[in-house]
């Protein structure tokens, strides 16, 4: 189970780079067809469809990786089993937070499709097909904050923190700028 939980988080993660290699990609090519004069319309729908897609698909993977912004500073100075109590608490939380952001996605987007709502752009398709990168996201992420949640229940230690003092080990302090 655990494989193709980090799977699925590690595949959205892929799949939002993707796309921010793709908004790069489509600029260029953009600016390419400016200088010989060809049109462009339509890009900016697809670049900022993109950046939601990379946005929401990070989300997951980010927060696994310890990378997500957390307000740690108050769990840092607790003893072990206030800490645990606050992290199950603060978990359980986030937990409901994003089944509830999820469940709004998932019910937006299917309403979009039902009243077949189309984008007002240059490009006009369906609106529910870039909001499905908003409902994947948002339940992958639900999946991770869940996922986290059960691991700290069974008194493992999260694997954000974990991530974190790995990458400290290693002299790596990046992420924390």
């Amino acid at each position: 189970m655990r494989r193709s939980l980090n799977f699925i988080y590690d595949a959205a993660g892929y799949l939002a780079a993707f796309f921010v290699f793709s908004i790069f990609v489509v600029m260029i090519a953009q600016t390419i067809m400016r200088e010989i004069g060809m049109r462009t319309g339509g890009t900016d729908d697809i670049v900022a469809w993109m950046c939601a897609a990379s946005a929401f698909l990070a989300m997951a993977e980010t927060f696994k990786r310890g990378d997500f912004v957390r307000v740690g500073l108050l769990l840092e100075y607790l003893g072990p089993r206030m800490r645990h109590v606050f992290e199950l608490w603060s978990l359980a939380i986030a937990t409901a937070f994003c089944g509830y952001l999820a469940f709004w996605a998932c019910r937006f987007t299917y309403e979009s499709w039902q009243f077949n709502d189309m984008a007002n752009g240059l490009i006009v398709i369906p609106m529910w097909i870039p909001q499905l990168s908003f409902v994947a996201g948002a339940l992958i992420l639900c999946l991770a904050v869940a996922d986290e949640f059960v691991i700290v229940l069974r008194g493992m230690r999260p694997t954000y923190v974990t991530a974190v003092e790995e990458r400290h080990a290693r002299g790596d302090f990046s992420e924390d700028v």
